[in-house]
């Protein structure tokens, strides 16, 4: 199995809330089969009524049933609202709610198992088999419960930001593991690399670049001793067609069909290599809070919340274009990831643009951007500074009255309500 076979299969698995419900049917059926010859092997014979027996099983399986039709309808209804109040980019991660994927599970497990015990019930009543069914429906009270509870939160537009935050995270953790202060920024290097490719790759299918196999791609290069370059970026669109792979040198072994197996291309971004998703999530949150159709600026100010602090996880890190190399240090793979400013631009630009005429937003710009300066290195700042000019630029458009332009030149963690974010003699010292 290739690389893009297993990957296939782990992204539709994880992404599909039908896998783990399906494999239950068949895991309550062995099981009712199992605890049923258990019964027989140990003699056990409960004392209750078959005929009540029955009835109590058929309850609890239409109850099961039920629970079943409401996590379905609680999911749709998830994704409706997720589509429409926050952005379409999120529903992808609302079929990937371990909760509601394991409780859907576990009440189809129930469900399937008490229908199996029901109808294996003719005089007698198996002991284990039934103890199992009922007191797994009292397991299945609770997780409903709790599961009402957990779609309420997960609906919030603060417990979707906070969760696409953290996924966001782990994210650029795992593309960019250096932290700056640790490793210095190099500039791109051009050493070892020929002037013009040997070969072009294209695309063969219409799609976003998901994901794609860095160990493969430097063995296969070291293998047929050339130089592979992947020439879009993870999450950028790309057509049948595109060039796809740049081959520098090599021989003329290499299969084109192999290589393009170490690239995974969908239907839409994904945030298992994509580093800039996650910011593009939650700025489509904030762009669509701050749309004259909403008007709702306090959640595109939960949505600064955590790109405030994601875009400081990034600037703490080393940014390189990534370039690896053989064990003797010579150059087999390129590949691109975004640099610093583009994440900034990514981060503040839209929300500028969008909200440049709430204070709220004014306030919280500029509270993250300053607080950005202080907190990050040296390095980071110029961009920064220059996002906070292009701030006070914009103030000084919308915001024509002084009383309103003074509210604006304020940094406030909260946009309206709390206190300056940072204290005037160091405001001045960044002017």
């Amino acid at each position: 199995m290739t690389w893009l076979q297993r990957y296939r299969v782990w992204h539709y698995v994880t992404n599909s809330v039908c896998v783990l419900p399906s494999v239950s049917i068949v895991v309550a059926l062995v099981a009712v089969r199992l605890f049923h010859r258990l019964d027989d092997a140990l003699g056990l014979e409960s004392s209750f009524d078959p005929d009540g027996i029955r009835t109590l099983l058929g309850t609890l399986a239409g109850s099961m049933f039920t629970f079943v039709v409401f996590v379905c309808s609680a999911l749709l209804i998830a994704v409706q609202l997720a589509s429409a109040q926050l952005t379409p980019r999120i529903i992808a991660l609302v079929f990937r709610d371990p909760v509601t994927k394991y409780s859907l599970t576990l009440f189809v497990f129930i469900f399937t198992y008490s229908l199996a015990v029901l109808i294996r019930i003719d005089t007698t009543v198996p002991v284990i088999s039934t103890r199992v069914a009922t007191y797994g429906f009292i397991v299945s009270m609770i997780t409903f419960l709790f599961l009402i509870d957990h779609v309420g939160k997960t609906l919030r537009p603060s417990g979707a930001l906070r969760r696409v935050a953290g996924i966001g995270r782990q994210v650029i953790e795992d593309v960019y593991p250096r932290l700056l202060v640790n490793s210095p920024e190099r500039l791109p290097e051009s050493d070892g690399i020929p002037s013009g490719p040997s070969r072009t790759i294209l695309n063969p299918r219409d799609g976003a670049v998901l994901a794609f196999d860095i160990p493969g791609l430097r063995s296969l290069a070291e293998r047929t001793d050339c130089i592979i370059e992947l020439v879009p970026q993870v999450g950028d669109h790309i057509a049948l067609g595109d060039p796809l792979f740049r081959v520098y040198g090599g021989t003329a072994d290499l299969d084109e069909r192999a290589l393009c197996q170490f690239v995974a291309v969908g239907q839409e971004r994904t945030p298992e290599q994509d580093s800039t998703f996650a910011f593009r999530i939650m700025v489509d949150i904030a762009s669509k809070a701050l749309s004259p159709a909403i008007n709702d600026p306090t959640t595109a100010v939960l949505a600064i919340d955590q790109i405030h602090h994601l875009l400081r996880n990034v600037g703490n890190r080393c940014l390189d274009d990534e370039r690896l190399r053989d064990s003797a240090g010579r150059l087999r793979l390129l590949y691109r990831t975004p640099a610093w400013q583009d994440f900034v631009h990514l981060a503040v630009t839209e929300i500028r643009h969008f909200g440049g005429e709430s204070i709220q937003i004014a306030r919280r710009l500029r509270a993250m951007l300053e607080n950005l300066i202080q907190s990050l290195p040296e390095e980071r700042v110029p961009r920064l500074q220059q996002e906070l000019n292009l701030l006070n630029r914009s103030a000084e458009r919308f915001f024509v009255d002084p009383e309103d332009r003074a509210l604006a030149d304020v940094s406030d963690l909260q946009g309206v309500g709390g206190k300056r974010a940072v204290e005037p003699q160091a405001k001045a010292g960044l002017k």
